[in-house]
């Protein structure tokens, strides 16, 4: 095996393999390890750190460090909801900064929503029981997708 000394990759490869993680540059390499672990931990525990009403109105959208002291977590927060977010930021920050161990933001920022997920649900099972969408399923020749197709078809109109 030759190991490759003129490429210009930090680490040295043998015949040009190289794991995924020495492909990747540093600076990104930093921010999947600190900014995604506590993004996805956070989105993992969300309705424990903001409690079950929070947790229906509002889900946290991204991290941003600002400098080095000030770290931002910015929520969606669906729209007339946001004076009660706002009061509970404070407990929020420090539910946040406890489950971590160590001060992860401390500063959150609001942005709101519209919530029209009723009509689109209704919307959709109008469009799924259709029978023009009955009929493309007839026109399929392969009776196992067509029979499974019908099947979601009224599971999803359950739904």
């Amino acid at each position: 095996m030759k190991i490759k000394n003129n490429n210009r990759q930090r680490y040295n490869s043998i015949q040009g393999l190289r794991s995924f993680k020495d492909t990747l540059p540093t600076k990104v390499k930093k921010i999947i390890v600190k900014k995604g672990e506590i993004y996805s931990k956070t989105l993992e525990n969300w309705k424990y750190l903001v409690g079950d009403e929070l947790f229906k109105i509002c889900y946290p959208k991204s991290f941003k460090k600002i400098n080095q002291k000030n770290k931002c977590l910015l929520i969606m927060v669906q729209r007339g909801f946001e004076v009660e977010l706002e009061y509970a930021k404070q407990k929020i920050i420090d539910k946040i900064n406890y489950f971590f161990g160590k001060e992860v933001i401390n500063m959150i920022k609001l942005k709101t929503f519209n919530k029209h997920i009723d009509s689109v649900k209704d919307f959709k099972n109008i469009n799924a029981t259709k029978s023009s969408l009955k009929l493309h399923t007839n026109n399929i020749k392969n009776s196992a997708l067509k029979n499974s197709l019908s099947e979601f078809m009224k599971v999803y109109k359950q739904r």
